[in-house]
């Protein structure tokens, strides 16, 4: 899966990335175009995750 298809479903991913880190907020886990990178980085720092293994977790999702 590519971020496009992220997009497409965040709010659904979302939901999950917080029943799993609820520490996030909804402002750590804000999609913006463009700003995909950023949301990674933050993703990678809570879940202590490399890059593509957060991808691979978000696909998996």
């Amino acid at each position: 899966m590519n971020k496009l298809t992220w997009k497409g479903r965040w709010n659904e991913l979302k939901g999950k990335v917080k029943q799993q880190y609820a520490d996030l907020t909804d402002n750590d886990l804000l999609y913006e175009e463009g700003k995909e990178d950023e949301l990674l980085g933050k993703l990678q720092k809570a879940t202590g995750k490399t890059k593509d293994e957060v991808e691979d977790w978000l696909d998996k999702m």
